[in-house]
């Protein structure tokens, strides 16, 4: 500093601030993540109706052909949306058509500084599933942990070790 003149480049040189690159692949993976995820979820909700509805119609004619027996299938019916998160999550994309139709996928968290990181394996699928479930029974207080969490992760994500990423950013890194 000569004459009141603040050096900058000497400021930040002497405080060691310097832009780490897991934070910089943290932010280029996970850039805009949690508006996406809701209008993926938005996405699958009106998939899984469709499916849902679609599984009623076909118990319902076969209620009728086997004269009320076939009706006992409509227990299944409630099994329509975690066969769906956890069919979809198992595929070779990783993530759902909600999911997909917005470029995201899942991945699990610890690899994520790989050349090529894993996808979630079945039991994962299952616990994030199951931890999303339990989510939305808590009030959807968990969902609030990606404002405030390194990646943006809710506690599904969380416990289930897996990270909701951007597709193309797993093709190709950060700009220098």
């Amino acid at each position: 500093m000569r004459y009141g003149v603040v050096d900058h480049n000497l400021i930040l040189m002497s405080q060691g601030l310097s832009l780490r690159s897991d934070v910089v692949l943290d932010a280029w993976l996970t850039r805009d993540v949690w508006p996406r995820r809701i209008v993926a979820f938005v996405v699958d909700i009106v998939v899984i109706a469709l499916v849902a509805l679609a599984v009623a119609w076909v118990v319902l004619i076969l209620g009728f052909l086997t004269f009320g027996l076939g009706f006992l299938l409509m227990h299944l019916i409630p099994l329509v949306p975690p066969v769906y998160y956890v069919a979809w999550l198992c595929t070779r994309s990783a993530a759902t058509p909600g999911q997909r139709l917005l470029g995201l996928t899942l991945r699990q968290d610890d690899t994520l500084g790989q050349p090529d990181p894993v996808r979630p394996s079945l039991a994962q699928a299952i616990a994030w599933t199951v931890l999303l479930y339990l989510s939305f029974a808590l009030s959807l207080l968990p969902f609030l942990l990606v404002l405030v969490t390194r990646r943006h992760r809710a506690l599904h994500d969380l416990l289930s070790g897996l990270t909701v990423v951007h597709v193309t950013a797993l093709n190709r890194g950060p700009a220098p």
